[in-house]
């Protein structure tokens, strides 16, 4: 039997004498494969027929590349699984949500290590991508890849951990702008996977000491995001029980140097709404409870129902009858320009609101109306449809409700004195000299 070679891995990827592969292809995956194309073969593939057939027509449904890269990418896309067993090199990129009662859901990133595991062949590398707590990738991907592959890691294969740090629907700070952190199990396996994303990632490639410090690294990073966040909605909360504008509050705050800039909002998503809870578990694994981190989590999953309740007090406060009015939601994805719809914080107000037999409207330019329905049961309506409203709450900032004038949001209003026209700017969209001389009743987080 000939001496598996992994440190020559880049050199056979670069002359085209081996493929890399992504498992996964949604906002992390495909972005990643689309521009590892630009320099190797790559192997796209996910067990998703339609979003492969999607692909293979030239469209782009995460709108993060767009449909003229697609259709000119040479990324081969494939759902049959046998392909992997082409390729040396395979990043593992799928989605890592938490389950009902918060705890890690780990299937999907264990289902990929039995896709990948039963088409492994030796000298491959195996980095993964999705967000876990320290221990998953050692602990439980090792094992199913064993048992499946019927291979020894560490002599017939290696694995490495590369935390994805994609930004959906941000044009600004993108792939491959963005520094990488990179691991691998032992010297060598480190050093070739830091070469071969050194590829593609012109910000630099960050290595750090073991694959249990790298998956850290990404729980902590979005940990400390959704604290700061957090600490920001209290101030909000207060901010409306003084009946002050937060904007303006955080305003004067960020005349300080060392401001940090952090605005209140909804914490949705599929990183910052979800990883600490991944930190938490593990460390609740070891007899350590957190008093901050969860805390923060409580805050930012509260925010739906207070910006709900907010927009009933304002309609009781204009004299409508909540039950019977008219009330529009302005986006549902998770974040704005983005049609990310997975854990949106928006569906908090809609829950909350239907909690008082009060049914919303929510129109969205950039959400699928299939995935929308299909996730959490709303008919999004086209935007051209809003009108007669009693209500309207902009709960995303797309750049389509940012660059609506506040003049035609009156429009959209039913024939009624303005003071009675509730509005809710949740993302803070219009200036307060704009909203005040509007003449409607608005409130602000």
């Amino acid at each position: 039997m000939s001496e598996i070679r992994f440190n020559d891995l880049y050199e056979r990827l670069i002359h085209g004498e081996e493929k890399l592969a992504l498992v996964g292809l949604g906002y992390v995956g495909m972005p990643i494969a689309v521009e590892f194309a630009k320099h190797v073969k790559v192997i796209g593939f996910n067990h998703n027929e339609r979003r492969i057939l999607q692909y293979k027509s030239g469209i782009d449904p995460t709108n993060e590349v767009g449909n003229e890269v697609i259709s000119k990418t040479t990324v081969d896309f494939t759902s049959d699984e046998t392909r992997l067993s082409e390729a040396k090199f395979i990043v593992v990129a799928v989605p890592t949500p938490v389950k009902d009662d918060n705890n890690p859901d780990l299937e999907p990133v264990e289902n990929a290590s039995r896709i990948v595991g039963r088409n492994m062949v030796p000298g491959t590398i195996v980095v993964y991508e999705s967000t876990v707590y320290p221990g998953v990738t050692e602990d439980i991907c090792i094992p199913i890849l064993e048992k499946e592959s019927g291979l020894k890691c560490g002599v017939d294969f290696k694995i490495g951990y590369s935390p994805e740090r994609i930004n959906p629907g941000d044009r600004v700070h993108t792939l491959t702008n963005i520094r990488k952190i990179v691991s691998g199990m032992d010297a060598e396996s480190a050093a070739v996977i830091k070469k071969i994303y050194d590829i593609i990632i012109k910000a630099g490639t960050f290595p750090v000491s073991n694959i249990k410090t790298a998956e850290a690294v990404k729980v902590v990073e979005n940990s400390q995001r959704d604290i700061n966040i957090a600490f920001m909605n209290e101030i909000a909360m207060i901010c409306d029980r003084l009946g002050i504008d937060t904007d303006e509050v955080l305003a004067g705050m960020n005349t300080k140097w060392n401001a940090l800039g952090f605005k209140p909002g909804l914490v949705g998503g599929h990183c910052i709404g979800v990883d600490p809870y991944y930190l938490t578990n593990v460390a609740e694994k070891l007899g350590y409870h957190s008093q901050i981190i969860l805390n923060g989590r409580k805050v930012n999953d509260s925010m739906g129902a207070f910006v709900a309740d907010a927009a009933i007090k304002q309609m009781i406060e204009a004299g409508k009858a909540p039950k019977t009015a008219k009330i529009y939601i302005f986006g549902i994805t998770f974040k704005e320009n983005c049609p990310d719809t997975r854990n949106s914080k928006v569906y908090d107000i809609i829950k909350r609101l239907k909690e008082y037999e009060i049914v919303p409207q929510v129109t969205d330019p950039w959400a699928d109306p299939e995935i929308a329905k299909r996730e959490y049961g709303v008919d999004l309506i086209p935007f051209e449809d809003v009108k007669d409203a009693d209500c309207i709450i902009v709960a995303v900032g797309h750049k389509e409700f940012r660059n609506l004038p506040i003049y035609e949001v009156k429009k959209m209003f039913k024939d009624m004195p303005d003071d009675e026209k509730v509005f809710l700017d949740v993302k803070s969209l219009y200036r307060m000299d704009e909203l005040v001389a509007s003449g409607m009743r608005f409130w602000r987080l």
